[in-house]
C-alpha cells in the first residue's frame, strides 16, 4: 500500500510541474494575467504531492516497512530512531526526494512573497523555469530514482543504513542543510533566466532574489562546516578536509555563490558587472547539478559516496541543457547587456570587488580541475590518475591569502576612488596591527611564511572590521544627537545587510586562524601502550586503563579506556572506540576527542582490540579546532544578520525638511555631512 501511495504522490507532483508548466507558458503565450495566476497555484499542488512522498517514506521506515527496496536497504530493526529517519536521504532515491521536497518549498515560498506580482512576466517566466527543474526531479523518481520500489521477497530485517552514516547525530543536520543550499540557487537562476527571456536583465532581477541568495548561502556555509566537524568526529583520520571529490562538489557552488554574492554589490551601486553576474548565477547552479551527479551517480570512490546508479547520464543531460540554454541566452541578449558604469581607479571598492571575484573563479577553476581531472583522463583513455592534497593545497593557499588580504583592505576602499590621504586615514592602524602580529607570529616560532602571512591578514581584517563597526556606532549617534540623519531613505546605522557582511567576514577569519594554527602548531605521535603503561605527547600524559565491551541491536563496540593527565591533574577518561555492525564486517573506528578554546586531545585506536592487554593509538594535539566551528557559527550568525529588512523611517516626521536623498556606507565613512 505504501508503495501504491508513494508513487500516486510523485504521479500527482509530476503532473502539477507538467500542468504549471503549460498553463503559464499558455499564458505568457497569450498574455492572459488569469492564466498566469492560475499557474503559479500548481506550485502549491506540488509542494503537496512533495509532501506526502516524503511522509510516506518516513512512515515506510519507522514502521520498517521491508517491502520497499529502500527501507530494506537502508533501514533494519536495530537502528536507533534518529538514524531511521535520518534513513531518507542516506542513499541516492531518498536524496533526491528530499531535494525535491526542498524544491517545493522554496517555489512555494517565492511563489507567496510574489503573490501580487504572479501577472509579471519576469515572476511568471521564473516560476516556469523552477517548475521545469521540479519536473526533471520528479520525473527521476518516476524513472531510475523511485523510491517506492517493492521487493520481490520480503525480508524480515533490513541491512540498515552504512555504518558511516549512523555512527554520529550530525547526520541528521549535515545533509540536509547542505541540500537546502544547493536548492535554493534554483530561485537566483530561474530569476537570472527569466530576466534574460524578458530582456529586464538591469538590477530588478537582483533585488528579487536576494535574499533567496543570501538563505542559500547562508545553508550551504553551514552544511559545509557540519561536514568538516562530522569529518573530525567520525572519520578518524584527525582532519576535517582533505579536498575529497564530494567534500570539492560542495565548495564549488559556495565560491561561484559567494563571488556573486560580493559582485552583485556592484551592480546596484555601478550597474556594472551583468554579464559577469548573470554568468556566475548560471554557473552556480549548474556546479550543485555537477554536484549531484558526483555524490550520486557512483562515478567516484570516495568516503562520502553511499550509493551507484544508472543516474548519471540523466544528471549529465540535464546539466548540458541548463548551462547550453544559459549560454545561449546571454549571447543572444549580449548587445543588450552592456553596462553603462566602469572602474574609474584600481584603487576602489568596485576594483577590489572585481579582483576577490577573479579569485573565488580562479579557486573554483582549480578545485574543478583538480575533481574531475581523473574522471575526464578515464574517460578519455582508461588511464586512472589521482589529484590530492598536494595539488590543491600549493594551487588554493596563494589565491587564499590574496582573498584573506581583499577582506580586509575592501571594506574601507571608497566608490569610485581613493586618494593617499584617505588611504592612510583609514588603513594604517590595520595595517600596523597585521604587521605587528606576523612579527609576534615570527616570535612564537610560527613556522613556514603562509602561516606568518595569514596571522598577519588575519589582524589586519580584524582591525578593519572593528574600524568598520566604530564608525558605524559613531555615525549612529550622531544621528541621535542632531536628529536621524538619512541616506536614500534609510536611516543611518540600520544597515543590516553591512553588519551582516562584518560578521560573516568575522567567521572567516576565525576560520582562517584556526587553519593556520592547525597546520603550524599540531602534533601527532603513535603510542603503544600495555595496560596500566603510560605516554606522554605535548604535555599529555595517555594512561591505557584496560578495555570495555558494549552490545546492542545496532553495533558491538570495543573500547579501549584511556585516562587523559596534564601536569599532574586528571583531565578524564576517554574511550576511542571500533564498532563492527550487523551487516558488515568492516570495523569502524570512532575517535573519542577533548575539545577545549585553545586545543583539542584526539585519540584514534590503530590496533585490534582482540587482544586487550596492549593497545596502539594515535594521539595528536590540534590547536584551535573549536574556532572552526565558532567561526562556522558566527558566519551563520552573520547570514541571519544579513537578512533583517531595512528599517525606514517616515520622511515627514523624522526629516521634515530633508536635503538631497544620497548612498550611504557606514564602512567607507560615506555619511552625508
Amino acid at each position: 500500500m505504501k508503495a501504491a501511495l508513494g508513487v500516486i504522490a510523485i504521479a500527482l507532483g509530476t503532473s502539477a510541474s507538467v500542468l504549471g508548466v503549460m498553463t503559464l507558458a499558455v499564458g505568457l503565450a497569450r498574455h492572459d494575467p488569469k492564466l498566469l495566476l492560475a499557474g503559479r497555484k500548481y506550485v502549491f499542488a506540488l509542494l503537496g504531492a512533495a509532501v506526502l512522498a516524503v511522509a510516506i517514506m518516513e512512515w515506510a521506515l519507522i514502521g520498517h516497512d521491508f517491502s520497499l527496496k529502500y527501507v530494506a536497504e537502508n533501514n533494519a530493526r536495530g537502528t536507533p530512531l534518529l538514524f531511521t529517519i535520518t534513513g531518507l536521504w542516506a542513499a541516492l532515491e531518498g536524496s533526491i526526494l528530499l531535494w525535491t521536497l526542498a524544491l517545493a518549498v522554496y517555489l512555494a515560498a517565492t511563489a507567496h512573497r510574489f503573490r501580487h506580482r504572479a501577472t509579471d512576466p519576469i515572476v511568471a517566466w521564473a516560476t516556469l523555469i523552477g517548475l521545469l527543474v521540479a519536473l526533471f526531479f520528479f520525473a527521476l523518481m518516476l524513472g531510475p530514482a523511485n523510491p517506492f520500489r517493492v521487493m520481490s521477497s520480503i525480508p524480515f530485517d533490513g541491512r540498515g543504513p552504512n555504518p558511516l552514516l549512523q555512527n554520529h547525530p550530525l547526520m541528521a543536520f549535515h545533509p540536509p542543510m547542505l541540500y537546502l543550499g544547493y536548492v535554493g540557487f534554483t530561485i537566483p537562476f530561474s530569476f537570472a533566466m527569466a530576466a534574460l527571456i524578458t530582456g529586464r536583465f538591469g538590477e530588478g532581477w537582483l533585488a528579487d532574489t536576494r535574499r533567496a541568495t543570501i538563505i542559500a548561502w547562508g545553508f550551504l556555509t553551514i552544511g559545509i562546516i557540519l561536514g568538516g566537524w562530522w569529518s573530525y568526529e567520525v572519520l578518524g583520520w584527525g582532519g576535517f578536509w582533505a579536498w575529497d571529490p564530494v567534500e570539492n562538489a560542495s565548495l564549488l557552488p559556495w565560491l561561484t555563490g559567494t563571488a556573486f554574492i560580493h559582485s552583485v554589490m556592484v551592480q546596484e551601486r555601478r550597474g556594472m558587472l551583468r554579464v559577469w553576474n548573470l554568468s556566475l548565477v548560471i554557473a552556480t547552479f549548474c556546479l550543485t547539478i555537477l554536484g549531484t551527479f558526483l555524490t550520486r551517480s557512483g562515478v567516484l570512490n570516495s568516503v562520502h559516496s553511499f550509493s551507484t546508479s544508472d543516474i548519471g547520464p540523466w544528471l549529465l543531460t540535464f546539466l548540458a541543457v541548463v548551462a547550453g540554454s544559459g549560454i545561449a541566452l546571454i549571447a543572444w541578449r549580449a548587445d543588450k547587456l552592456h553596462a553603462p558604469g566602469r572602474i574609474d581607479s584600481p584603487v576602489s571598492r568596485e576594483a577590489a570587488f572585481l579582483g576577490n571575484n577573479l579569485l573565488f573563479a580562479g579557486l573554483a577553476f582549480v578545485v574543478l580541475l583538480g575533481t574531475v581531472y581523473p574522471l575526464l583522463a578515464e574517460a578519455l583513455n582508461g588511464q586512472q590518475l589521482s589529484v590530492g592534497e598536494p595539488y590543491f593545497d600549493a594551487m588554493t593557499t596563494p589565491l587564499g591569502l590574496a582573498l584573506l588580504f581583499l577582506m580586509a583592505a575592501a571594506p574601507a576602499l571608497p566608490w569610485r576612488a581613493a586618494s593617499g590621504d584617505l588611504l592612510r586615514r583609514r588603513l594604517a592602524i590595520p595595517a600596523w596591527i597585521g604587521a605587528g602580529s606576523m612579527v609576534i607570529a615570527v616570535m612564537l616560532d610560527t613556522r613556514g611564511l603562509v602561516p606568518v602571512l595569514a596571522f598577519g591578514f588575519a589582524a589586519f581584517a580584524l582591525a578593519n572590521i572593528a574600524r568598520s563597526i566604530y564608525v558605524g556606532v559613531r555615525a549612529r549617534r550622531r544621528a541621535n544627537g542632531e536628529g536621524w540623519l538619512r541616506a536614500g531613505g534609510r536611516t543611518v546605522g540600520s544597515n543590516p545587510r553591512l553588519y551582516g557582511g562584518l560578521i560573516v567576514h568575522t567567521g572567516v577569519v576565525l576560520i582562517a586562524i584556526a587553519l593556520a594554527s592547525f597546520g603550524t602548531f599540531g602534533s601527532r605521535r603513535e603510542v603503544r601502550l600495555e595496560r596500566g603503561q603510560s605516554a606522554t605527547v605535548s604535555g599529555y600524559t595517555v594512561t591505557f586503563l584496560g578495555t570495555s565491551l558494549d552490545r546492542s541491536a545496532q553495533k558491538t563496540t570495543k573500547s579501549a579506556r584511556l585516562r587523559l593527565a596534564q601536569g599532574g591533574d586528571v583531565l578524564g577518561v576517554y574511550a576511542p572506540s571500533i564498532s563492527t555492525f550487523p551487516n558488515s564486517t568492516q570495523g569502524i573506528g570512532t575517535p573519542s576527542v577533548r575539545t577545549g578554546i585553545r586545543e583539542d586531545v584526539y585519540l584514534t585506536l590503530v590496533s585490534s582490540l582482540s587482544e586487550s592487554k596492549q593497545v596502539t593509538v594515535v594521539v595528536a594535539v590540534n590547536p584551535m579546532v573549536l574556532w572552526l566551528w565558532i567561526g562556522g557559527g558566527v558566519m551563520a550568525i552573520g547570514t541571519v544578520v544579513a537578512l533583517i529588512p531595512v528599517r525606514r523611517r517616515d520622511r515627514a516626521t523624522s526629516d521634515p525638511a530633508p536635503a538631497p536623498a544620497q548612498p550611504i556606507e557606514l564602512a567607507s565613512e560615506e555619511v552625508p555631512a
